[in-house]
Order: C-alpha cells, then sequence, then structure tokens
C-alpha cells in the first residue's frame, strides 16, 4: 500500500487547546478529545461524511501511536467502551497477555524480588493487543474502510510531524533510559541530540509497519515480517515473546460493568481491568452522603472520598484478576449497593482508617497511559483507554519495526506473598500465568440519562486513574461543574496501600490539610497526575462540551 499524502481537513468549528478560564468547547454535532491535537484533528476527520464515532475512535489511536509516543501505541493494549445510538453497549479487552514461558516467580532473582526485571527488562514486555482490539471494534463497529482510518498514521510517521514543546521536553527525559537501545536512539533523537520545538519527526519503520497492518490487517502485525521482527529482539535479549505468543493473541469481547449514581447509568470496564468495580464501589459508597452540603475542596469531602477509595482498592488486591483465570472474583457484590452499605458503616465521619498489608477487614465505626473520548453525531460514543504501562514503555524500539515495546508485565504482582506497606502486593489474583492478562487500572466510561449519553471520560495515570475519573464524575454530576472544570478542579488518590493521602500541591488550604492531619490521614504533597479527556452532553444531546486536561501539554478537544 502507497500511504497518501497528508491532507487533514480542517473541521470547522471549535478547537480547544489551553484557554484562559474553565471554560469547555461547545459542538452541536460531533466531538474527539484526545491528548494530542493532530490526533483529534484525525479523529474529526473522519467524522466528516459516513464516518461514526468508531472510525474516529480507531483513527486517533492509530494516529496518536505516532505524534504521542510516549502512550500512544501498537505496541501495548488497552480498554474500549462502546455505547450505540440506539443503547447497545460492548467493551473491548485487548489487554497485553504474558508470553507462554511466564511464571509467578519470573520477577525474583535467587528467592528475591527484583524491581528491574520486574518493569525494565525484556521480560517486563507482554503480548501487545492494541491492534487486534481496534481492529475488532472496528470490525464490528466501525463504517469506513480500515485502509482509511490507517492512512493519517501512516503519513504523520513518513512524511513527520512539527515537534511540539511538550513532546520535546518528553523526549529530553525519556531519551536517557532509552541509551542501552540503539534503535530507539535512531527513531527518538538526531544521532544523539534532542529534537527541539520545531523540528520535524519521521518514522519511516514505524510507517512501514502501519502499512502492512492497513493492507494485511491484524496479520500485518502478529504473523509475518513484524512478527519476526518482534521475535528476534526478544530472542537477542533474553525476551519471552515468540511468534506463537503473538498469533496466539485475541482480543476480547466483554459485557460491561453497570451501575448508577443517582440518575444517572454508569457503563464501564469489567476485569481484568479494576477500574470499573473501583469506580463503582467508591461511587456506591459516596451516593450517600451530602457531598455538595460538605463542600468541594472540604475536609469533610476530602475524608469521605479518601476512605472509599481506600476500602475499593483494598479490594482490588484481595479479589480482582483475568477473569479467565480468576473465577471466584465476586464482582457483582462489590458493587453492588448494598456492599456499599456495609463499607459505609465502618467510615468514621472524622477518623481515618489503617490500611494494613496483613488484613482486609474494617472496624464498624459507632501513574503514562492515554484516553480518547468520541461522540458523533448520531450520539454513538467510544470511550478508549490504552498505553505502554510507564511513559514510553519499555523504552524499547523494535528494530526495523519502529514501535514502541511495552513493559506491562509490570502490572502483574510482584511475587507470591510479597504485599507490604509499601505497596508491593503479592495476593494470588494478579500473579503471571502463561496467556494471563496482568489487572489493569484503566477506566473508559460512559455515563447514560435520559436514554442519551451524559459524560464520557477516561485518564492515564496508572493506579490513580480511577480516582481520577471518580473526581471528575462527582465534579460534574454533585458538583455541578461543568465539563472544563470538573477536569481543571484539584486531585487526591489513595490507594490502600502505602498508606497516604496524595494531594496536588497548591490544591487544597492548608487549614483542611492540618484538619486532615489531625483524623489522622498521612497526607503527601505532590505534583498534578493524570490527563482526562471528557465530552458532556447537554440539552438532551442537543449539545456538547469537551474537556481536555491542561496538566498535560498538547491535548484538544475538537468539535464542529
Amino acid at each position: 500500500m502507497k500511504a497518501r499524502t497528508l491532507t487533514l481537513v480542517l473541521v470547522l468549528g471549535s478547537v480547544g487547546l489551553a484557554e484562559a478560564g474553565s471554560v469547555p468547547v461547545r459542538a452541536r454535532n460531533s466531538m474527539v478529545v484526545s491528548q494530542n491535537a493532530i490526533a483529534s484533528q484525525v479523529g474529526a476527520s473522519m467524522l466528516i461524511g459516513e464516518g461514526n464515532a468508531m472510525d474516529a475512535a480507531v483513527a486517533t489511536a492509530f494516529a496518536l501511536a505516532v505524534v504521542h509516543p510516549s502512550a500512544g501505541n501498537i505496541g501495548g493494549g488497552g480498554f474500549l467502551v462502546y455505547r450505540s445510538a440506539s443503547g447497545q453497549a460492548v467493551a473491548y479487552d485487548f489487554r497485553e497477555t504474558a508470553p507462554a514461558r511466564s511464571s509467578a516467580e519470573m520477577f525474583l532473582r535467587d528467592g528475591e524480588y527484583d524491581p528491574r526485571l520486574h518493569h525494565d527488562s525484556y521480560l517486563a514486555v507482554g503480548v501487545p493487543g492494541t491492534v487486534a482490539g481496534l481492529h475488532q471494534a472496528w470490525r464490528e463497529h466501525g463504517k469506513l474502510p480500515w485502509e482509511q482510518l490507517l492512512e493519517p498514521a501512516i503519513a504523520l510517521a513518513r512524511e513527520g510531524f512539527m515537534v511540539t514543546d511538550g513532546l520535546a521536553r518528553s523526549l529530553r527525559t525519556a531519551l536517557p533510559q532509552m541509551s542501552r537501545y540503539p534503535a530507539s536512539m535512531a527513531q527518538f533523537s538526531h544521532e544523539g541530540d534532542l529534537y527541539e520545538a520545531g523540528d520535524i519527526l519521521r518514522q519511516g519503520d514505524l510507517a512501514d509497519t502501519l502499512e502492512r497492518i492497513a493492507t494485511e490487517g491484524p496479520r500485518g502485525f502478529y504473523e509475518g515480517h513484524t512478527a519476526g521482527l518482534i521475535e528476534k529482539e526478544m530472542q537477542r535479549h533474553g525476551g519471552l515473546i515468540t511468534r506463537e505468543d503473538l498469533k496466539a493473541y485475541r482480543a476480547v469481547r466483554r459485557t460491561p460493568l453497570r451501575g448508577t449514581y443517582f440518575d444517572a447509568e454508569v457503563l464501564t470496564m469489567p476485569p481484568p481491568s479494576s477500574g470499573g468495580v473501583v469506580l463503582l464501589q467508591a461511587l456506591n459508597i459516596l451516593e450517600r452522603y451530602d457531598l455538595p452540603g460538605m463542600g468541594f475542596g472540604s475536609a469533610a469531602y476530602l475524608h469521605h472520598l479518601t476512605e472509599a477509595l481506600r476500602r475499593a482498592f483494598a479490594d482490588r488486591a484481595r479479589y480482582l484478576g483475568d477473569p479467565d483465570f480468576v473465577k471466584d472474583m465476586p464482582v457483582e457484590r462489590l458493587i453492588s449497593k448494598e456492599y456499599a452499605d456495609q463499607l459505609r458503616s465502618t467510615i468514621a465521619p472524622r477518623r481515618a482508617s489503617v490500611s494494613t498489608p496483613s488484613s482486609f477487614e474494617w472496624r464498624a465505626e459507632g501513574a503514562e497511559t492515554t484516553h480518547v473520548s468520541v461522540v458523533d453525531n448520531e450520539r454513538n460514543a467510544v470511550s478508549l483507554t490504552y498505553t505502554l504501562e510507564n511513559g514510553y514503555g519499555s523504552k524499547i524500539v523494535v528494530p526495523g519495526a519502529g514501535f514502541l515495546l511495552n513493559n506491562e508485565m509490570g502490572d502483574f504482582n510482584a511475587g507470591p506473598g510479597l504485599t507490604d506497606e509499601s505497596g508491593l502486593i503479592g495476593t494470588e489474583p494478579n500473579l503471571a500465568a502463561p496467556g494471563k492478562r496482568m489487572l489493569s487500572n484503566m477506566t473508559p466510561t460512559i455515563l447514560v440519562h435520559g436514554g442519551q449519553p451524559l459524560l464520557v471520560v477516561g485518564s492515564p495515570g496508572g493506579r490513580r486513574i480511577p480516582g481520577t475519573v471518580l473526581q471528575t464524575i462527582v465534579n460534574v454530576l454533585s458538583f455541578r461543574m461543568n465539563v472544563q472544570e470538573a477536569i481543571d478542579a484539584p486531585r487526591i488518590h489513595h490507594q490502600w496501600l502505602p498508606d497516604l493521602l496524595h494531594y496536588e500541591r497548591n490544591g487544597f488550604s492548608p487549614d483542611t490539610l492540618d484538619i486532615l492531619r489531625e483524623w489522622g490521614h498521612n497526607v503527601n504533597e505532590e505534583d498534578s497526575w493524570g490527563a482526562v479527556q471528557a465530552i458532556g452532553i447537554r440539552e438532551n444531546g442537543r449539545w456538547l462540551e469537551g474537556g481536555s486536561d491542561r496538566r498535560q501539554p498538547d491535548g484538544a478537544a475538537i468539535g464542529r
């Protein structure tokens, strides 16, 4: 296939970048929101004419693999939640899988846990799922030809695109970690010199790989030349992935989890993502509290939010894993209103609970991923989150193939029985095994009200994802913020272990933080996190409001 010359049709309407004030981008017909303006433009161009929300999401994802290499990918995996205008809802699981030679003890060296093996080695690379997942979702719901969806990404890779200041700064941070991998340095530097804003980044090998995918579909990635290049790199450096692992990979169609937050239905991702369970469990706990009465940013609100997340993350560690391997996950109980009532009874109004690795019981008291949100003119909606795990994944570019490999094996638990107060988890459900999907935190979510989509939302951020999505939803529905206000609002995070309440710097008043300390919380100041991309649907579907997280550069909401 010969790639066409890159021509992006300017979508007439609103283009949202880093504007002053928390004003969402408004549009009447359709909207694409992603972490890169070029990728959002690619997706929006698919909605002119015959394309639908799925076409736009897939095209945006492939474009992100070129222009947002820290998380956009074809060498990683993710999850997608789709809701049609008629109300049909389906989830696509294209999470990476463990190679056939994996084991629960693979991250131990001489019986001791080795974090480098777990997160920073060829053993950390899982079998990629992105290409298979995007193709299956497109095959079942897309309208445009497959090759057409990849044409912009191919052209961006072959002809190049202008490096932004955000990408230049990101590469400046990542390049020292890429120095061990010649193909990575060749792709993301000028013979070792940094790219600067305004330079043109061309990725010819990646363009060739994308052309094979465009022409042959998933076979162009999981078999043939590309698969051979992956296997050769693995064999050269002690990795585990083989051609057989690649050929055996399958995306999985799953039933979305369903819950409610007041009168809105919540559609979100089931396991092997833990994000949907954590989200619904925390929403159920918070629903019975008068959050507006507490006030946004108050000590009372932050305390109850923390305690809800603490309990949800403890259950995550105790129960959740790949449903094809863990058969006794009590998901329906965990997301039930009745179970939330039980947990709520254990939360004291002015005293922090204590998280310990030795107990999951509660005494009764008297981060790099990227997200795409799309809504089309018929009100089909897509919420897509996918990742390489860390920024730039393993930092390994496959020689001759031009794409980065993930380090998602790091999302398996470290090893049997290794749970400790530092946050290392060794519970059984999420230990590595051949063909198993590692537990994820990705939380692509669609809210529905009155038969119409109400909010399409998701974010990167590792274990901070479910809480970030949770707070965005609560900000919109309980605190009546517009989408951009909800995204801009300061955040907190708690994940059971380590027992720390993280808060964004300059987000909350010193008096509030002092009160939380008095109540027993171990508060910890951090820089900002997350990169929410969201679309709100207003006036019974008449207007779309897009918001892109300004904590990260280059994102955009584009609508018409």
